[in-house]
């Protein structure tokens, strides 16, 4: 069975980082699409960041955390990562890794598989 497994999330203030973790389970990160996605309370989802295999397409980031947050994989670990700098409160949302079990994802509509998501908040 195919499921993303995150943690790392927590508090801090703003201004400071967090790093998260996603541990494929069932799959190999190294062939498939992998995204962050996260949900605030009474707002809808968005796309946080995602990327293509290894010598696939490109890496992309939604508006409100480029030059803030960097999508990594490291593909022994067979684990996702998403650091977060600069946080600020309107951050503070239920983070979900994602895939889509292929090797193509131009965008964030491509993802159809979560995980359970762990939470992350931001004080002022």
């Amino acid at each position: 069975q195919v499921q993303p497994v995150e943690s790392g999330g927590g508090s801090v203030a703003a201004g400071g980082s967090l790093r998260l973790s996603c541990v494929a389970i069932g799959y190999r990160a190294s062939s498939y699409c992998l995204g962050w996605f996260r949900q605030a309370p009474g707002k809808e989802r968005e796309g946080v960041a995602a990327m293509h295999p290894p010598g696939g397409g490109r890496t992309y980031y939604g508006d409100s955390v480029k030059g803030r947050f960097t999508v990594s994989r490291d593909n022994a670990k067979n684990t996702l990562y998403l650091q977060m700098d600069s946080l600020k409160p309107e951050d503070t949302a239920m983070y979900y890794c994602a895939t889509n079990s292929g090797d193509y994802c131009p965008s964030f509509a491509w993802f159809s598989l979560w995980g359970q998501g762990t939470q992350v908040t931001v004080s002022s």
